[in-house]
């Protein structure tokens, strides 16, 4: 298990009490950079808006990068922890909204800390270069991307292999790894759909954008169910609908919000050609008097581990937490932009689930689909009660990463 000292818990529950949303990371990236320089990293900052790296050498060899993302949600949390977050803050829109470490970034920076104190003070475990990278606004799949067009790897070199975890409502104490494609893709969008406004005495006067936006998000509920086969993977979410201020006005515009998640390529062509034509058929039925507006909020490509690079983790971690606690997870329908670090790195990626959650509730889980039956009932990120159980969570997300950067820098 991972050297760690009671301070780390206390940079845990204080970047918890303090989350910050995606590109408003400045508290948290300053006390990274701080910490990271009196461990001996040569730190950049301000990479791609709050992101840094740390930079430490140690002869030749490999370059190795380990990631951890720092934004925070606008969530409002209801975990009844002593260190829980009352924050609240003015989004880009200009609404107040509350702040939660809901995804478990908090948990990923204080890991990394921790790994990097114990490895910068390890001088025979491992040679070469090593790069922790805190990135930004993972939640607005931006922050990768931000960072490598500001230049990253000009600024702090260029790895061979990127590595990263994240904390996930598997039980503490498991990890969960696979080759290949591992987590989604993600394209989030914004729908406008026009309509023509009334009194709301008087609807034959109007286009209603409502019913037209409802009619809408109700067709767009077959798309997953009636035209992506049983075998392909496909997730469309309407996250939010927004039209009108008042109860007898019928409104002139309706928005809609909506994610998608994919696993192949072809799969996403399709389902995105037939939100297009879902969207416009609604609107031309209704008699919009404009076509609607599809807008792209974000988009990021699945994450594909490497088959090699997954097969040398497996390995050291069934050794440092033994076999029976590195499982298979399947392809996740969440989505991480970790990827986009290795692909313009031309890197390998590997990239795992560690387990969070009290393990209490699964005793007696014995396979993956015991655990399944346990995870429906327990808070999941995004959740405003998520939070994971500060031990052994953070001892394994330490040794974890330590063992995955031993692993590579030899």
């Amino acid at each position: 298990m991972a050297e760690r000292t009671d301070d780390l818990i206390a940079v845990y529950k204080d970047l918890h009490s303090h989350p910050e949303l995606s590109q408003h990371e400045t508290r948290t990236a300053a006390i990274v950079a701080e910490k990271l320089r009196a461990t001996g990293f040569d730190v950049t900052t301000d990479i791609g808006g709050h992101g840094l790296a740390g930079v430490l050498h140690r002869g030749q060899g490999p370059t190795v990068l380990l990631r951890a993302d720092m934004d925070a949600l606008p969530v409002a949390e209801q975990t009844g922890l002593d260190y829980a977050s009352t924050v609240t803050t003015t989004d880009q829109n200009g609404q107040e909204v509350p702040v939660m470490h809901a995804c478990g970034h908090d948990m990923h920076v204080t890991c990394m800390l921790g790994a990097a104190r114990v490895l910068a003070g390890d001088t025979d475990g491992w040679r070469g270069t090593l790069i922790l990278v805190f990135q930004p606004a993972e939640e607005l799949g931006t922050g990768a991307q931000a960072m490598i067009d500001d230049g990253l790897y000009k600024r702090v070199g260029t790895p061979d292999i990127v590595l990263g975890q994240h904390v996930s409502p598997l039980p503490a104490g498991m990890i969960g790894l696979r080759a290949g494609t591992s987590y989604a893709a993600s394209d989030g969008l914004r729908v406008v759909m026009h309509g023509k406004g009334s009194h709301g005495s008087r609807p034959e006067a109007s286009i209603d954008p409502v019913v037209m936006a409802a009619a809408t998000v109700m067709r767009l509920q077959t798309v997953v169910s009636r035209e992506i086969a049983g075998t392909d993977t496909a997730v469309l979410t309407i996250g939010a609908m927004h039209s009108g201020t008042k109860e007898n006005i019928i409104p002139d515009r309706a928005e809609l919000l909506m994610n998608v998640r994919t696993l192949d390529p072809a799969v996403r062509d399709r389902v995105l050609a037939d939100i297009q034509r879902i969207v416009d058929g609604e609107a031309t039925t209704s008699g919009a008097p404009q076509p609607p507006e599809i807008t792209e909020i974000e988009s990021f490509p699945p994450v594909i581990n490497d088959p090699d690079a997954v097969a040398r983790l497996r390995t050291a971690f069934a050794k440092e937490f033994g076999a029976a606690n590195i499982i298979d997870p399947g392809s996740g329908t969440g989505s991480e932009d970790v990827g986009r670090l290795a692909t313009a790195a031309n890197a390998a990626c590997a990239y795992w689930l560690l387990g969070g959650a009290d393990p209490a509730p699964f005793k007696g889980a014995t396979d993956m689909g015991d655990i399944m039956k346990v995870l429906k009932d327990v808070p999941s990120n995004h959740s405003p009660k998520y939070a994971p159980v500060i031990e052994p969570t953070l001892d394994i997300g330490i040794a974890a990463l330590v063992r995955a950067a031993r692993t590579f820098a030899n």
